[in-house]
């Protein structure tokens, strides 16, 4: 039986796409000749051609191997899968009806939409029941691939953090070697450390290993590759976490730069496909919505300019994607000169940290009170949006004040694109200091889907509405 997401896996994803495609298409002939909607036809008009099942297997399998849908790494999670899955037969469908409207215009239009509809369900469904299968398989550890951790100190047990997460991979994390003896026995992350360095190839041999990571911290360079050299006797897999993995920004990638292979500290975490539909869906969202609320941004704009004189808008200083400095707008909701006013509002917690937002800030005007409440101050920010320096979802944009006291691991915020709202504005916003909270961020960056995207936004309607940490 083969393994989740191994290749001999992927190969039998790729054949039942293949084949269930051809059964909905089958199945939709016989429902446009069967069910009575539309103009009744004959079976010989209702009948798909033999040409247009090639053309089918053709095209599904171009756009499905082009979007990644059998790359491990893509669909490792279910939603990941299932989004890819819907777009990859979204676009598939609507490149057949571009070839069918240059090639068979015969076709009927309501066996074209049985066949979408059914094939989109076919592709899903047996991908839940395959789920489904491997996840009982996992409970009762059969077919599991079995790992060994090289290494018990703190990179050790993150590694195994991590391998406890990813479990429906099929992974099984068998325990731990240490470098030292008196450890050997000890319980880490529920897991036994069962033996030295020096004891690897027993493990391995022992316990059937067929991975092992090996998550040494400053380690000594020749008795890695020893140690490397006498693993590669037995049939395992061997994998190597560098000591600078604290350094590794969310989603480090390993690459070929000038030809030379290298592990990508600071890329985005968001690139390729999945931002150009983050982008084109942020400017989908920015533009209705700003159709429908241009009315809302003059009245507040009145109102604005009738409780004082000073600007409209204000703009501000933050830090966006990779620290990158941008003004971001806000309606004015602070009198003049309330920024050279922030010693007055600033408290610290008891270890010290900054405290830059309290309620009843006396530099907050009688409209911007109301404002805030509602967090109609944060509407301009669509401009921003849509200048690129912005995204609907994302981390919000921190002060450059604030951002030159955070710790190193904090900056790892900024591998997106700063958002108008966020995890944290739906967790409780300045009830939570931003800057004290920066795990919520990190949540976000870790788990990007557009499906979050989504969700987020929901939730922000209800956060908005219910008024929670606004002020």
């Amino acid at each position: 039986m083969f393994k989740r997401f191994s290749t001999s896996f992927m190969v039998f994803l790729f054949t039942m796409d293949l084949v269930l495609t051809e059964c909905a298409l089958y199945v939709a002939g016989v429902l446009r000749f069967r069910l009575p909607y539309g103009d009744q036809v004959p079976w010989e008009m209702a009948r798909v051609p033999l040409q247009i099942y090639g053309l089918a297997a053709l095209i599904w399998a171009l756009i499905f191997m082009v979007l990644s849908l059998y790359n491990p790494n893509r669909v490792f999670r279910a939603v990941d899968e299932f989004q890819l899955v819907i777009l990859a037969t979204t676009l598939a469908a609507l490149t057949l009806a571009g070839v069918l409207y240059l090639t068979y215009r015969d076709v009927p239009r309501f066996l074209f939409v049985y066949f979408s509809l059914i094939d989109a369900a076919l592709l899903l469904g047996y991908r839940i029941v395959v789920r489904a299968f491997f996840r009982l398989r996992r409970s009762r550890h059969q077919g599991m691939t079995r790992v060994l951790i090289i290494g018990a100190d703190s990179l050790g047990r993150e590694v195994a953090q991590a391998l406890e997460k990813y479990g429906y991979m099929g992974l099984e994390t068998v325990g731990f070697l240490a470098e030292h003896a008196q450890k050997r026995g000890a319980m880490l992350e529920g897991l036994p450390v069962l033996g030295t360095l020096d004891q690897a190839c027993d493990v391995v041999e022992d316990y059937n290993i067929e991975e092992v990571v090996i998550a040494l911290k400053h380690h000594d360079r020749n008795r890695l590759v020893n140690l490397v050299a006498e693993l590669q006797k037995h049939p395992v897999r061997v994998k190597v976490v560098p000591d600078f993995f604290d350094l590794a920004f969310p989603r480090a990638r390993v690459g070929v730069f000038a030809g030379i292979p290298m592990i990508g500290l600071r890329e985005p975490a968001i690139d390729g496909f999945q931002r150009f539909v983050k982008r084109l869906f942020d400017l989908i969202v920015t533009t209705i919505v700003l159709l429908l609320i241009w009315p809302l941004l003059l009245l507040v704009s009145a109102l604005i300019k009738l409780d004082s004189p000073e600007p409209i808008i204000f703009k501000q200083l933050r830090a966006g994607e990779n620290g990158r400095l941008f003004w971001m707008y806000k309606f004015r909701s602070m009198v003049a000169g309330a920024e050279e006013r922030r010693a007055e509002v600033i408290q610290f917690t008891e270890d010290g940290k900054t405290i830059h937002k309290i309620r009843n800030d006396p530099r907050v005007t009688r409209v911007g009170r109301w404002l805030r409440r509602m967090s109609l101050d944060e509407l301009p920010q669509f401009f921003n949006v849509l200048k690129g320096e912005m995204s609907v979802v994302g981390p919000r944009p921190e002060m450059p004040w604030l951002v030159e006291r955070y710790e190193p691991w904090q900056r790892k915020r900024f591998a997106v694109p700063p958002g108008m709202t966020s995890w944290w504005v739906i967790s409780g916003r300045s009830d939570k200091p931003m800057h004290l909270h920066t795990q919520d961020d990190l949540y976000y960056i870790q788990n990007y889907s557009l499906l979050l995207d989504l969700q987020i936004l929901w939730k922000t309607i209800g956060a908005v509405l219910k008024g929670k940490g606004a002020f």
